[in-house]
């Protein structure tokens, strides 16, 4: 197969500039390339199997790449949100089958180490020599060939997918399914670690998909009101289309406007606190008020901290990261931030943070998609779009656009 087949990709050619182009097939073993720890090349994976892309979206995450503010080397494959179709397995592959319809989580992860054993999958300690965790085309976890591509591998199979039960509802569902390999686990995630339960009150930060997802999850999980900042109009928009408080945060400190929604629902004493919040933000994020053009890497932080109650906690999906060449300053540069720690202790707040470990959350969302109790892909307004129009999609994606850009390799999208 593999001599017969070609392969077009997404690729990073350095800062804001991505283009299509040719690349080779995938093959069991882990060839050398850009971003690719040496210790990973010539890796065998007869446990994989190769997919035809049906789906793979543009994440925020990757736009902090072709913005040229990670390490990423170009070259690199983009892509690690990925739905697609079995076309080949490896020798060792068991329960996979050719011709699934299968969901891959961002999170790559062996299912044989101490941190998959328990759940953790977000951190596996074997497939990135670097540092515990990885993810298919991105920067520093480990080189594995991303996704936004017409083939793709992807290793230990029978622990990775997520098989879809029947193809033809799968395809049916597949603009809100494709949301399974990360935004909807990691905004679902980031509620959950916040404690966000029925009758909660949430401040999201973040109208991007992220946000959005973060938002769609708290109504699930029941929240009764969810107030999301941010300091663009139309995405604020898309966030109160489905039922959002919304809060711009150009026009000063949310906690105000917070209050105002709140209102008499609000604590007796005190200023009118939430019960949970989420960043879905990261370390690119902009000051409030005046400042709001500004980069303040520590700005959501400390603002949730001033928002959530005492006793609260905060989830934090949002990407933070160690090496960032055009942070504002040397701290930043390395993922220091001036946080107000002090404030979150006397509050007595909890943090979570990290990878999500999307294998603990996308059975469960997968069935509440295939069975109506959620439209994750019109929260996010999921877009569609060619492999060709993905240079594009990544252009307007990065100026704000409200839009979640599904990029469609084979055409298998149904409009």
């Amino acid at each position: 197969m593999e001599a017969t087949m070609g392969n077009r990709a997404v690729v990073y050619q350095g800062p804001g500039r991505v283009a299509v182009q040719d690349i080779d097939y995938p093959a069991y073993e882990v060839k050398d390339g850009p971003g690719v720890n040496k210790m990973n090349v010539g890796r065998r994976t007869p446990h994989g199997a190769i997919l035809k892309t049906v789906t793979t979206n543009i994440c925020g995450s990757d736009q902090h790449m072709v913005r040229g503010r990670t390490t990423a080397p170009e070259g690199l494959v983009l892509g690690h949100e990925i739905t697609g179709e079995v076309v080949d397995v490896g020798s060792d592959v068991e329960f996979v089958r050719v011709g699934d319809i299968v969901s891959v989580p961002f999170n790559i992860a062996c299912g044989r180490c101490r941190n998959c054993k328990e759940g953790k999958t977000g951190v596996c300690l074997n497939v990135n020599p670097d540092r515990p965790g990885s993810a298919y085309g991105y920067v520093d976890m480990g080189g594995w060939v991303g996704g936004q591509a017409e083939y793709v591998m992807v290793p230990y199979a029978d622990w990775n997918l997520l098989r879809f039960p029947d193809r033809d509802q799968a395809l049916e569902k597949i603009l809100d399914l494709t949301m399974l390999s990360d935004i909807f686990p990691t905004g679902y995630h980031g509620c959950v670690s916040a404690g966000v339960t029925t009758g909660s009150t949430v401040y999201i930060a973040g109208a991007g998909p992220v946000g959005l997802a973060a938002a769609t999850s708290a109504f699930l999980l029941g929240a009764a009101v969810v107030i999301v900042g941010d300091l663009n109009e139309e995405r604020l928009a898309q966030a109160r289309s489905f039922g959002c408080e919304t809060v711009n945060v150009s026009r000063g400190e949310p906690v105000d406007q917070v209050q105002q929604i709140l209102g008499r629902a609000a604590p007796a004493i005190g200023q009118a606190l939430v019960d949970c919040a989420v960043d879905a933000v990261g370390f690119e994020a902009r000051g409030h008020g005046q400042d709001a053009q500004v980069e303040k890497p520590a700005t959501v932080l400390n603002s949730l901290m001033d928002l959530t109650r005492a006793g609260g906690a905060i989830g934090v999906p949002g990407l933070y990261v160690t090496g960032d060449p055009g942070g504002v300053d040397d701290a930043a540069k390395v993922g220091s931030l001036s946080l107000r720690l002090g404030l979150g202790w006397a509050k007595s707040h909890s943090f979570v943070t990290g990878q999500c470990p999307v294998m603990k959350y996308n059975h469960g969302l997968m069935m509440a998609i295939l069975h109506d109790r959620v439209q994750i892909a019109k929260n996010v307004n999921a877009t569609p779009i060619p492999l060709d129009q993905a240079p594009q999609g990544y252009l307007e994606f990065d100026q704000g656009a409200a839009r979640k850009y599904v990029i469609d390799p084979h055409g298998m999208v149904r409009r």
